[in-house]
Parts: C-alpha cells; structure tokens; sequence
C-alpha cells in the first residue's frame, strides 16, 4: 500500500494577516489529513517539527516513500504585500510522476477555491523539498497567508482542503477515496484458513498479507464489501464478510 511523508511547514516565523502561523496552520490542515488517510489505506510518518527543511529531508531520505508531501501557504514580495492570491503547487521539472501528481492536486483544488484560474501546477528548480528527495515530491502553496480573503479561505476550509487532497492522492495512486469513520476492531471469522489482504480491494488485487482465522484486526474504513484493515503492519483491503465487528 503507498507510504506518504507528510511535511507540514516548520516556519513559525511566517505570520498571517491577522492571527496565527504558517507552521500552525499547515500543522492543523495535516492533523486533519491523517484520518483520511489511514480510512484510504495510506500509510504516513510525519515530519519532526522540531527540525527544519534540511531535517524533513533527511528524514524522508532516510526510508521508503511513494510520495513526500510538503504543505506551506504563500507570502508575496513585500512590494506586492497583501495584494497576491491563488494556489501554487510545486513539481520536479524531470520528474514525469511529479508533475502528473501535482497537475491532479491542482485540478482537485480548483474546485474548492475562490478563484480555480489561480491555481496551478509550477515546475520548480530550487525548492529543495521537492528535488532532493528520493520520493515523488511536491510543495503545495495552499494561498498567500499576508492577504486577508486567502487567509480566510484557508482557515474556513481546513477539512475541505485536507479530504481534497488526500482525494488527489488515492487518484495519484489508483484506489479508492475512503470517507473516514470511527476506528472499529473486527474478529476473523473463515474456514480455518488466513483471510487474505490485498493491495486493491478486489479478489485481483495483490496478496499482500494474510490474517489467521479467530485474530483481531483493526478497521479503519470501508468501501464496497471491503474493510480497510491493518494487522501485524500490514495495510490493506479485506473482505468485510469474513470480519465480525
């Protein structure tokens, strides 16, 4: 299943128009993004916000991820303080996979923001949370945080913009969106034999893992027949027939 680091800013220091941060606010659109991930079959690791960029790198470097997710909101040149609106996302100009994930998170955004002929996908040739790590990476600027209507709009739309882009994400990656619900815990219940998981929730979909019969497995979503399961670090799609809650 695809592993996410998820990166929201560090820059405390970036002040919004009227109150508030940018690490706070990227902070909260990410504590919004986690439950929509786990109810999809993503599995994440969030970076440390006691480090700074160069740190979010390393760390995602350090491991294996399908996609490095950098969340930022924007802020204009100080000639144009205030007076600059629309969405921004990032690409690695030679990554192929890079420009078609940020193309789907700026189309998907188009349809939540204020002004969609603002929002755009943007090769980038310094950015280094974007070309120096090993994953498919993209930065989002979710909006210039120094102008009032753009400050707004993030603040109102925290859980708009974070199911929006976990919707982009499971595009990217060809599943399913899953809407999240409470976390629930299922019993095993089959002929004697493991309940397999898979990596689509579909009996074509790869065996990824199997669950012995009368074992508990944790439930974090559902789509179609199928549970989304994790059991012994395993993340997939099970069977809901075969699970007892």
């Amino acid at each position: 299943m695809p592993k996410v680091f998820l990166s929201p800013s560090t820059q405390e220091w970036n002040q919004y128009a009227t109150s508030g941060n940018e690490e706070l606010y990227m902070n909260l659109l990410a504590d919004r993004i986690e439950p929509y991930l786990r109810s999809s079959g993503i599995t994440f690791v969030r970076n440390d916000p006691a480090r700074n960029v160069q740190g979010a790198i390393q760390d995602s470097n350090s491991s294996y991820y399908d996609v490095h997710l950098a969340l930022h909101s924007n802020a204009a040149p100080e000639s144009l303080a205030g007076k600059l609106r629309g969405i921004d996302i990032y690409f690695a100009p030679r990554s192929q996979d890079s420009e078609r994930l940020a193309n789907i998170i700026a189309n998907n955004l188009k349809s939540i923001y204020p002004l969609p002929d603002k929002v755009r996908a943007v090769p980038t040739y310094n950015l280094g949370e974007v070309l120096r790590t090993k994953a498919v990476a993209v930065l989002c600027e979710l909006g210039y945080h120094d102008n009032f209507a753009d400050e707004a709009w993030i603040k109102n739309n925290l859980e708009n913009i974070a199911r929006n882009i976990v919707r982009s994400l499971c595009d990217y990656f060809g599943i399913p969106f899953v809407q999240p619900g409470a976390v629930r815990w299922g019993t095993v219940v089959t002929d004697g034999s493991g309940l397999n998981i898979r990596s689509y929730p579909s009996l074509s979909g790869t065996i990824i893992g199997s669950v012995p019969n009368g074992a508990t497995v944790m439930i974090n979503g559902e789509t179609e027949g199928w549970y989304v399961v994790g059991y012994n670090g395993v993340t997939g799609y099970s069977s809901s027939e075969y699970i007892i809650i």
